[in-house]
């Protein structure tokens, strides 16, 4: 994985401090945060951080292509720092959100000659804890 500088360079942003913290917690802790959850959690190293900054980075992140949106909770907007293709699976009971690796080309029909820039693959169910609630 690139450092967290490098990554930055490379989606065309000037890291702060501010914004390598950001990113690091966002490709550190695969929990696909809200952006107040990566504000309660980045601020105990950078202090001077306010909302208003993490919200603004995570909209940069996301206009470069550094980050992704992902609207699997019906809530809150999530974010996610992991950039290869994959889906994401949310428990309707705790709401913790899995990634899931998947091959998306064979989702694709034979014939298709486009060019894939972007997918969402969304799955809702029971985790594997709570399910095992439901079963005894």
């Amino acid at each position: 994985m690139d450092s967290t500088n490098q990554y930055l360079s490379k989606h065309g942003i000037r890291p702060s401090v501010q914004r390598l913290a950001i990113m690091h917690y966002l490709r550190t802790n695969r929990t696909h945060p809200t952006a107040d959850e990566i504000y309660e959690a980045v601020r105990k190293q950078v202090t001077t951080l306010s909302k208003t900054t993490v919200y603004n980075t995570l909209r940069l992140f996301v206009d470069r292509g550094a980050a992704i949106t992902i609207g699997i909770d019906e809530k809150n907007a999530r974010f996610d720092g992991y950039m290869e293709p994959h889906a994401h699976f949310r428990c309707k009971k705790c709401g913790k959100i899995i990634d899931l690796d998947i091959d998306i080309e064979k989702f694709l029909p034979e014939n298709f000659d486009g060019q894939i820039e972007e997918a969402y693959f969304y799955l809702k169910g029971l985790c594997g804890n709570c399910s095992k609630f439901l079963s005894t």
